[in-house]
């Protein structure tokens, strides 16, 4: 689970490979989200890893859900 910052927007994602997933949202290689193609570049604020894909997801959820300032706390964090 990650969440990537480009100017004062962030975007929150997950993968089972973020070296490759970071390089597509970045469009060093193909793929990526519509929404990072056009705000670019993006840095990595934040990144956490679990066990599972099931993990993963409700964790995913969950970071989207927060608030702006909860999401600046979770990455002054780390």
């Amino acid at each position: 689970v990650y969440i990537l910052k480009s100017d004062n927007l962030s975007y929150v994602g997950m993968t089972n490979d973020f070296f490759r997933r970071f390089r597509q949202h970045n469009q060093e290689i193909k793929g990526g989200a519509k929404y990072t193609r056009s705000r670019q570049p993006f840095s990595v604020a934040y990144t956490e890893e679990v066990a599972t894909r099931s993990e993963a997801l409700k964790r995913e959820h969950v970071i989207k859900k927060m608030t702006r300032s909860d999401k600046a706390a979770l990455v002054r964090l780390t």
